[in-house]
């Protein structure tokens, strides 16, 4: 089955927030900022896990930049950064009545700072920040003394996938800006203060980016330009198999970006179903579609795009909704 956010969530172009609609980390809430009457722009909690989607606004004294950035965590309690003076300010936001309670958390001392996907426990947040010759992983949210930097890694990184159920081994992709330029997935251990490993490295020569983990299956999806060209292709966490990259994820006209993963498949990867939204090359309307893959079945199938869905938005549950 499939789970959509209604009609009303997408019905004005000026208030629909794609980029900044998150989902947490056991879907059951969602965050994004919406615009209101005075054309300012709030903070807003979707509840997910209901019989019917419901939001809760969360504004505060003032109107929110656009360059704000939301992370729900399991708890219902929204984390915001706001990027201030050449610094980003870190505070929880909770609803309190009709009002709305904020907890600081901290200044993280950064012009650049992006937000990481939630972390699998639901309670911590981490963020990136982008120096000049290393980036640093900030614990912002579900620890002591915060922000607290919990890593330091050489180059440039993007990205961000959790590798484990426990929040521990993240992989980002890093960008060699002082050599060969590529761009690699690492995986950094934040349990080892922020060791660093190669996680993939199909060729010397080409740029390869980690898109989607699977930590039960142990299922990464990958976009790679080894094949001459940057594909999709899969492989297997831990595994000495190549990543291979099946023509059923290269279909002709058409970009797939993965966004969820079948979860609960434990050490199947090969069964484990990946959601994917396909976008029609050069199409204008009608061009979005759902596409559905598993390794064991080597076909992609699509479906049409659900009534009210943000294109590449979405959570793939326990119990098989999608």
């Amino acid at each position: 089955m499939t789970a959509c956010a209604p009609e009303a969530l997408v019905a004005d172009s000026r208030t629909a927030r794609h980029a900044t609609f998150t989902i947490a980390a056991d879907g059951a809430y969602a965050a994004r900022l919406n615009s209101s009457a005075d054309g300012g722009w709030f903070p807003e909690r979707w509840t997910l896990d209901g019989p019917e989607p419901y939001a809760v606004p969360l504004p505060g004294d003032r109107s929110e930049e656009t360059d704000s950035q939301l992370l729900p965590l399991t708890d219902g309690r929204v984390l915001i950064a706001r990027r201030e003076d050449g610094a980003h300010r870190i505070a929880l936001l909770y609803p309190t009545g009709p009002g709305t309670g904020e907890l600081p958390l901290g200044t993280v001392e950064s012009e650049r700072l992006t937000l990481l996907p939630p972390a699998p426990c639901g309670r911590r947040a981490y963020a990136l920040t982008v120096g000049e010759h290393s980036t640093q992983v900030w614990l912002v949210a579900g620890g002591d003394n915060l922000p607290r930097r919990v890593a330091d890694v050489p180059g440039r990184c993007a990205g961000g996938a959790w590798l484990d159920r426990e929040g521990r081994l993240l992989a980002v992709d890093r960008t060699d800006i002082e050599g060969t330029g590529r761009t690699k997935t690492v995986a950094v251990d934040l349990g080892r203060q922020g060791e660093v490993s190669p996680l993939l490295q199909i060729t010397d020569d080409s740029d390869d980016l980690l898109l989607l983990a699977d930590a039960d299956s142990g299922l990464l999806i990958v976009r790679s330009d080894a094949p001459g060209e940057f594909r999709l292709g899969w492989g297997v966490l831990g595994s000495h198999r190549p990543v291979r990259f099946p023509e059923s994820l290269h279909p002709e006209g058409a970009l797939l970006t993965p966004f969820a993963v079948q979860p609960g498949q434990m050490l199947l990867p090969e069964s484990c179903a990946v959601a994917l939204h396909g976008q029609t090359a050069g199409a204008r309307a009608g061009g979005a579609w759902l596409g559905v893959w598993r390794p064991m079945q080597r076909e992609l199938r699509r479906f049409r795009a659900p009534a009210g869905w943000l294109p590449g938005k979405g959570v793939w549950t326990r119990e098989g909704e999608l």
